[in-house]
């Protein structure tokens, strides 16, 4: 036990074959269970543990995991219905840094994973108290425990001493440990799913004799849709429902479920959960609303407790189109049609909206789960289920919350680069701006943050089901676009001015045709055609003159793709022609993507049936085009860009940055903003660089200050300090250019009386050199975690809002987006003439900054506006730092909802 063991509560988390256990620390009254543990435990398995059969050393081993608490010692069980299933523990000893790791797992329990996740909480435990080394010792025939160490993904050293190995493991978090971790994590999830996406059997309960009722509607889907493996109704009153055997109870049921569909009202579902899990099943679906706080709190229980998943409550249901399963348990008015597509919603109505759309453009759908309430399955969840299943291709997001979204955006990174992942940004209109007072918290909105991890993470984020939709087809049908670059070639003037706003506004490059170019398209073209870009090939062209045209066009070497927008026309009718025929046949497209936009057309989107190359996706107006071609654009400038590393930065010292914020919260309980010294002593830690300054509480004071930091020029700026004043410029409590002793008391008199009884001091500091003032912060999102924010900063800052942001820890490659994405980024590279700024300056402020706040928990705001870049450097001028207490919670430690 350790002194914070109360405040750590228990967690539950998966076994590597999908099977859930309870992790917690272990607790005085658990010293009956441990002693009955070690007891159980075979000779041989007390001998690879503790060297010897000796109950007596089991019996310490108890005595010790179960003894008051004391620092630098931690014991955790892992533990399912009230079994012990292994403990762990580590002790620091007299060395604070280093601690002895010891593993022990209940016969019959080896080789699924419970010393493993055992020890991948201890060591995030030990990070956390900051010990960076675990010691351990085994026996060398004990392979097992050999493996375990060498396999966590973390450096470990083995030293040999006769019969006995020495390890040391090195608790460095790194990509290499999360990946390992990842890698762990994504096996147990996918092997828990099985039982709710692949099941051997499936009840129901709450199907009844009337049509209406939402349960009879599912067991109607599941034996109508040819559902191939068992399927049960449970209602105590009916002996048979739609032709499918009907029981009293779960437990009457012929075997244990693996699913079961739970549609019966909401007082009734905490006791028909526990029935399930005393029986046996191991997933529910709960399409049941309403559920108040208990109800919902006993649900959890059960579900934990017994080791069920949960998908719902207030759900429209799950399916899974796999030909040999056809499950389908939801209550939409249509079976899914079979296809690729994988979807997770929170919302029935979107999701019925999807199944819909993605049916009717032939792309079908994989599997479909309606999350609901999302109590336990997630969106996270869903990707590894399609990253393993092998039939998904496309998968289609729609989440209105995120449980834990740096671990979501790990997932995400690594699934979509398999794989398109899109989504609906949803919530945009909630985005508002926080109760808070600095620049920062001002900036970051609820949508700025999504955005950040949509696009940090490769996620195609639209703004509505009918973009969704309309990209869906392209990415499903269409090659990727090397680039921005679209020509557009149109029947009729006015439709191609259309078309062409339309990319433009939608972030494509429409480039000029070059004089040869014109001149190959006008020999195959009508008289009065005109081949610029857009090309007018007018009313009067042929099915044969068209495809000629767009052969040509994909053979030019600088563009990346063709938007062809047509409108039915008395000459083609007179014909008989069909100008689509020549998009749809030939000899495919020479790996560019060709689009359609045909006015008439009676819906958003449609995929014409192609001789060559897959469906031709076709867009009843412009801006569908136009968008679906740009998100093509970006996902293939993301995919083809590098993955991006957190470098490691030189000179941080997190030990003493952790010591200034505990000194701090000790005797502020609530937090707050930091004292100018004390925010300085921070910034020095990471290696953030200030501009020279000087603290002083007295006129004297301010005087000598100023005669020691005067510059060349001899001008000196001073700032008022008062606890709870953020914005100085705006409480007119800065001056600037003072020269000579008298302007300075002038200053310090002013403020004095300005700020009576309220100032603490004044900073004092050389008048900084020309630059360009930008604007650099954190704020804490109590979700999301630390998102970075950077953009054009001064007075002026929040009136501009010219910000971008990334959340933490950035990369090189967030970096460089942060640095880029602003409207302002062009005169950090010296347009207009100013020359560029010190930008691998202006990359490690950024990165130190990320650090910081990827550190320390604590830190809720950071402010730093402005920022002076120049060629010679960058430099903070004026920083606030506000801390709250908070605790650390390890975003990659595994563990459910």
């Amino acid at each position: 036990m350790t002194d914070d063991t109360l405040s750590c509560p228990p967690v539950h988390a998966l076994l590597a074959d999908g099977t859930t256990v309870c992790i917690r620390p272990v607790q005085p009254g658990d010293h009956k269970r441990l002693r009955e543990f070690y007891a159980e435990m075979s000779p041989e398995n007390l001998r690879l543990r503790f060297f010897a059969v000796s109950p007596s050393s089991a019996a310490m081993a108890a005595d010790r995991a179960c003894a008051p608490a004391r620092p630098g010692y931690r014991a955790l069980l892992a533990e399912a219905q009230g079994r012990v299933l292994g403990l762990a523990d580590y002790d620091t000893g007299d060395d604070k840094d280093t601690a002895e790791v010891s593993i022990a797992v209940a016969d019959g329990l080896h080789h699924r994973g419970v010393g493993t996740l055992l020890i991948e909480h201890l060591v995030s435990s030990a990070r956390t108290e900051g010990i960076t080394t675990f010691e351990a010792d085994a026996l060398s025939e004990n392979r097992d425990m050999l493996r375990l160490f060498a396999d966590l993904g973390l450096c470990t050293r083995r030293h040999f001493e006769g019969p006995e190995v020495h390890c040391t493991i090195a608790l460095d978090e790194d990509d290499t440990y999360l990946s390992a971790v990842e890698a762990r994590g994504k096996a147990a999830d996918v092997a828990s799913l099985e039982p709710l996406l692949r099941p051997h059997a499936v009840a129901v309960v709450g199907a009844g004799r009337k049509p209406g009722s939402v349960g009879r509607a599912i067991l109607h889907h599941l034996h109508a849709g040819g559902f191939t493996r068992r399927l049960y109704a449970v209602n105590p009153k009916i002996t048979s429902i739609l032709g499918v055997p009907s029981y009293s109870s779960v437990p009457a049921l012929p075997q244990p479920p693996d699913l079961v569909v739970v549609a019966v009202p909401a007082a009734a579902v905490p006791a028909t959960a526990e029935e399930c899990g005393k029986a046996g099943v191991r997933a529910l679906v709960v399409v049941t609303a309403g559920l108040d706080r208990p109800q919902a709190q006993s649900l959890m229980t059960a579900c934990r407790t017994y080791g069920m998943r949960l998908v719902g409550p207030n759900c429209l249901g799950i399916s899974n189109t796999d030909p040999e399963l056809r499950m389908d348990a939801t209550f939409a008015a249509d079976h899914p049609r079979v296809g690729t597509a994988g979807v997770a919603v929170q919302s029935g109505g979107v999701g019925i909206a999807l199944l819909d759309g993605l049916s009717r453009l032939g792309i079908g759908v994989s599997s479909f789960a309606s999350l609901g309430d999302k109590y336990d399955v997630s969106g996270n969840d869903m990707l590894q289920w399609w990253e393993s299943d092998g039939r998904t291709d496309l998968a289609l997001l729609h989440l209105e919350s995120f449980g834990n979204p740096r671990a979501f955006s790990r997932t995400a990174r690594r699934v979509t680069r398999r794989m398109p992942v899109l989504t609906v940004d949803a919530g945009r209109t909630d985005a508002g701006r926080r109760a808070a007072a600095s620049h920062t918290a001002a900036a970051a909105t609820r949508t700025m943050t999504r955005q950040a991890l949509f696009t940090q993470a490769g996620i195609t984020a639209t703004r509505s089901v009918g973009e969704l939709l309309e990209t869906a087809a392209f990415l499903h049908s269409r090659p990727l676009p090397a680039g921005t670059r679209v020509v557009i070639v149109a029947n009729a003037g006015g439709v191609g001015v259309l078309a062409a706003d339309a990319c433009v506004e939608a972030g494509l490059a429409l480039p000029a045709l070059t004089p040869e170019a014109i001149d190959d398209l006008l020999a195959v073209l009508p008289h009065g055609a005109a081949a610029g870009n857009p090309v007018d090939t007018t009313a009067a062209v042929s099915e044969d003159q068209l495809r000629a045209c767009l052969g040509r066009i994909l053979r030019f070497p600088d563009i990346d793709a063709v938007l062809v927008a047509l409108v039915p026309t008395a000459v083609a009718a007179a014909t008989g022609e069909d100008l689509t025929r020549a998009l749809t046949g030939g000899t495919g497209h020479r790996g560019r993507p060709v689009v359609a936009v045909r006015l008439e057309q009676d819906l958003p989107v449609k995929l014409l049936p192609a001789t060559v190359g897959g469906p031709v996706p076709s867009y009843a107006d412009p801006q569908g085009a136009a968008r679906a071609l740009a998100h093509a654009a970006r996902r293939a400038a993301w995919l083809a860009r590098p993955m991006g590393t957190v470098p490691a930065l030189a000179g941080i010292d997190t030990p003493h940055a952790h010591e200034i914020a505990d000194a701090y919260l000790e005797t502020r309980a609530d937090g707050g903003w930091l004292e100018p010294r004390t925010c300085a002593e921070l910034l020095a830690c990471y290696g953030i660089p200030q501009l020279t300054w000087a603290w002083a509480e007295t006129e004297d004071d301010a005087v000598i200050a100023a005669k020691r930091l005067r510059g060349p020029d001899g001008r000196i700026v001073m700032k008022a300090h008062c606890p709870g004043l953020l914005h100085k410029s705006e409480q007119h409590a800065v001056h600037l250019d003072l020269q000579g002793d008298e302007q300075v008391r002038a200053a310090f008199r002013d403020f004095e009386t300005r700020f009576a009884g309220r100032m603490t001091g004044v900073v004092v500091q050389p008048l900084a050199a020309r630059g360009i003032e930008l604007f650099a912060g954190v704020v804490q999102d109590e979700v999301f975690g630390p998102l970075v924010l950077f953009g054009l900063g001064g007075t002026a800052t929040e009136v501009l809002a010219d910000h971008a942001a990334r959340l933490a820890p950035l990369t090189d490659q967030d970096v460089h987006d942060l640095i880029t994405a602003p409207r302002c980024a062009r005169l950090l590279f010296g347009v207009h003439g100013g020359g560029p700024v010190d930008l691998e300056a202006l990359e490690q402020l950024l990165l130190r900054v990320s650090g910081m706040a990827s550190d320390l928990p604590q830190l809720a705001e950071a402010d730093f506006n402005p920022v002076l870049a120049a060629p010679t450097g960058v430099t903070v001028l004026d920083a606030r730092v506000r801390l709250l207490p908070r605790r650390h919670q390890d975003p990659y430690l595994r563990r459910l909802r």
